[in-house]
């Protein structure tokens, strides 16, 4: 399941917006001023790392408690768009665990943050 469409996006976060956990998530003025001062460019660069980083391998470091809540735009846009874990990964996006992340893979979960950063109501 990949972003490939408008109506997946839509569908996405409309599922995502009737979490009451994953839609009370907002940036924070620390992490609005560093996504400002940053730039998107910057910011989706942090993401692809973090996710390659935190969530790529097949059996992730710490998993389930390797996302900050704060202190970074991706952080927060993780957990508000349940990318957070490999088990939030499979729930939400169909990621099957206990496989490293594909390229296309990573690439989807990015997009996903990314996309959560410039819609949502954190500006």
């Amino acid at each position: 399941m990949f972003l490939e469409t408008d109506y997946h996006i839509q569908k996405l976060f409309l599922r995502l917006s009737k979490s009451k956990f994953r839609s009370s998530f907002r940036l924070g003025k620390k992490e609005r001023e560093y996504l400002r001062d940053k730039g998107f460019s910057v910011i989706e660069q942090h993401a692809c790392d973090f996710i390659k980083e935190r969530l790529g391998q097949t059996y992730p470091k710490n998993d389930g408690k390797q996302t900050p809540m704060r202190n970074h735009p991706v952080f927060v846009a993780q957990h508000a768009t349940a990318t957070c874990c490999r088990k939030c990964l499979e729930k939400w996006h169909g990621i099957k665990k206990g496989q490293k992340l594909t390229q296309e893979q990573i690439d989807y979960v990015v997009s996903v943050i990314m996309y959560w950063l410039e819609n949502s109501k954190n500006k």
